[in-house]
């Protein structure tokens, strides 16, 4: 989901000058800094057990520019679904995208990007939902492109709202065609928590891992969407993040919470390739920070341990899931038993303030409807009005 709001970073003087003196540019990539996020994941002993050796991470976004720094040597590009025009020597190019794909490098430095254009960075709201474009969906077609040439995740932070009917059969096959292939697939939960908190599109279908986004302290962002689909969260307030036109900035959103669990998601694949998603999905959210209750609509599961998952990994529960025909209103819930459909009772505050919304509008309008009513009586005797013309009256 794109970041919502950016502030540039101004990098060290001492790392420009590093820059400039160094006449060849480095093989291998190096990782945005890492900030606060790394120890509200636990990164430091994630990394010890692994860092995505062997893993390739799917970015299906705006683009990746290669030669970032921090992406460097890890990328591959694949082929751009959105054909709008802009290329990769454009400036338009991968501004969201190339900040994804750092994402995930930070958490998991030697794991692969396979980069796939099935969006513009014109494209996206204020909220950084995706206006879908008419046609064969570009996301269908960047997953199972992804799929076929060795993807073992998926990451998208990209999303649309339910209000533009965004549900697209396309789609959900598709990824019901990565999951039955052995690929996760995550999906940011939404930036409109904070406005009209509508579902998003890929996040809210069955198959995806939903990514809530959090801020320090561990609560909830409050731009990130609360909804049943939620199954984990991760940092999302001021990521450092590359920029595609190089150096870095600090983003929010849902979508830099998504690549952080996407990284995550590959140091638990490179511990044990053997991870069915069902198993991934299942170790993710038993191993996260659970928020009390052990689930809510806001946080999922909880914020993710990255350490706790890629130990638990090695050991992960059974994968019972299997093939199963469609019937009718059953959700496929198996193994964490999230529902996909229905929604929790609406908080009592929540209630009451919309309530009370409502019944401070209503008096408004007939407080206007009663003076609009007075102001035309006293018109009415101040003023000779000389009779219509023949017809029916119209005001």
């Amino acid at each position: 989901m794109n970041g919502r709001r950016t502030r540039t970073v101004i990098v060290g003087a001492a790392l420009s000058c590093l820059l400039y003196v160094l006449p060849v540019v480095p093989a291998h990539a190096a990782p945005a800094p890492i900030g606060w996020e790394g120890d509200a994941l636990g990164l430091s002993s994630a990394q010890q057990l692994s860092q995505g050796e062997g893993v390739t991470v799917a970015v299906l976004d705006s683009g990746v520019v290669a030669d970032h720094p921090a992406v460097k040597g890890r990328v591959t590009t694949g082929p751009d679904y959105r054909e709008d025009g802009i290329d990769p020597q454009s400036p338009e190019w991968g501004v969201h995208g190339t900040a994804m794909a750092s994402d995930v490098l930070k958490v998991a430095p030697k794991a692969k990007v396979l980069s796939v254009r099935v969006s513009s960075d014109q494209d996206k709201d204020d909220d950084g939902n995706v206006e879908l474009q008419r046609g064969v969906s570009s996301i269908a077609s960047g997953i199972s492109y992804a799929v076929d040439h060795g993807a073992d995740v998926i990451s998208m932070s990209i999303g649309s709202s339910e209000v533009d009917n965004s549900k697209d059969e396309d789609e959900a096959a598709a990824i019901g065609y990565a999951v039955s292939h052995g690929v996760t697939v995550l999906g940011g939960a939404g930036n409109s928590g904070d406005n009209l908190n509508y579902s998003s599109f890929p996040a809210g279908y069955a198959g995806v891992i939903a990514v809530a986004a959090t801020k320090q302290g561990g609560g909830r962002a409050e731009f990130s969407t609360v909804h049943t689909y939620n199954e984990v969260a991760a940092p999302g307030v001021d990521i450092n993040s590359a920029k595609n036109t190089g150096g870095f900035e600090l983003i929010d959103g849902t979508s830099p919470a998504t690549a952080l669990a996407s990284g995550v998601v590959a140091l638990m694949l490179s511990h044990n390739p053997k991870l069915t998603p069902a198993q991934t999905r299942a170790t993710l959210t038993s191993t996260a920070r659970h928020p009390q209750g052990g689930w809510n609509a806001l946080l999922g599961y909880g914020q993710i341990n990255a350490a706790a998952a890629v130990k638990a990994a090695a050991s992960p529960p059974d994968d019972k899931t299997v093939v199963v025909k469609y019937k009718g209103k059953e959700h496929f819930a198996s193994p964490v038993g999230t529902s996909k459909t229905t929604h929790p009772p609406l908080d009592q505050v929540t209630w009451l303030t919309g309530l009370g919304a409502v019944g401070v509008g209503l008096l408004m309008l007939i407080g206007g409807l009663l003076l609009a009513l007075r102001g035309r009586r006293r018109t009415g005797a101040g003023v000779a009005v000389s009779a219509p013309p023949s017809g029916p009256f119209r005001t």
